[in-house]
């Protein structure tokens, strides 16, 4: 089988992270990488300097970059946008900050050989530079998660570092719920939050074969997130999950 990678870049008010040369790197690694067929930045709106930088400076420079315009709907319809404009085989996404930088996608690649529909980078539970504060939040979401789903084999569901077969991928957005019955992002971030949890999820109730990798990863500080509200919502939405598998209205 030809393996051909669509590499989704979901970004909002991302200015300082470019200004740091992320998006050097990713197009560096990119650029005669024989398995990265594009590399689609999904901007959500963004209010800086963000859009103006990469159409003058990137998309010149690297020929697999493309940028794509959302208004600003939340990081879950950015990943989704993406998605649906991909034309590789296989999706991959990672945050712009590249807290996990963008080689260790040779760990996740690997395990594409084997059979595996979806590949997750894992972060260690050490989680590098992060402020106590998140590392104990971090804790407390594992726990929360495995006494309300007990996902199996799963340690990581929030990493953003994944590689996933694109049939699979559209079969699990088919059936999301959460982002079904969420589209005010502005008001509510919570879809953005448990994209990623409800998507797992989907996938293991789908017996889709998951693989977990640990990837090196290091706290980037980033003012996109606010850590307390944010970690509210996701509780409130895994509850609606909850809700949701109890009524049988996962249809899978």
């Amino acid at each position: 089988m030809e393996i051909k990678i669509s590499l989704i870049i979901p970004c909002y008010n991302e200015e300082l992270n470019i200004q740091k040369g992320v998006l050097d790197k990713i197009g560096n690694y990119t650029r005669n990488h024989r398995y990265f067929l594009e590399v689609i930045i999904v901007d959500d709106g963004s209010s800086d300097k963000t859009k103006q930088i990469i159409k003058k400076k990137y998309l010149p420079l690297f020929p697999k970059m493309q940028l794509v315009e959302n208004k600003h709907l939340g990081k879950a319809q950015a990943i989704i946008t993406g998605i649906n404009k991909a034309r590789g085989n296989y999706i991959m996404f990672s945050d712009i900050d590249l807290a996990t930088p963008i080689e260790e996608a040779e760990k996740l690649i690997k395990e594409i050989h084997h059979g595996y529909h979806i590949i997750i980078g894992s972060r260690s539970s050490a989680r590098q530079g992060a402020p106590l504060l998140r590392k104990i939040m971090a804790v407390g979401f594992i726990k929360l998660r495995n006494l309300i789903f007990g996902l199996k084999g799963i340690k990581d569901t929030q990493c953003g570092f994944k590689i996933f077969a694109k049939k699979q991928a559209e079969e699990i957005i088919a059936k999301l719920l959460l982002f079904k019955n969420n589209k005010n992002p502005i008001q509510g971030s919570s879809v953005s939050a448990a994209f990623d949890l409800e998507f797992l999820f989907l996938a293991s109730k789908m017996q889709l074969k998951i693989k977990e990798i640990p990837v090196i990863w290091k706290h980037v500080e980033t003012k996109n997130v606010n850590f307390i509200k944010d970690t509210f919502e996701t509780l409130k939405d895994m509850l609606k999950m909850k809700y949701y598998d109890l009524t049988r209205c996962y249809h899978v």
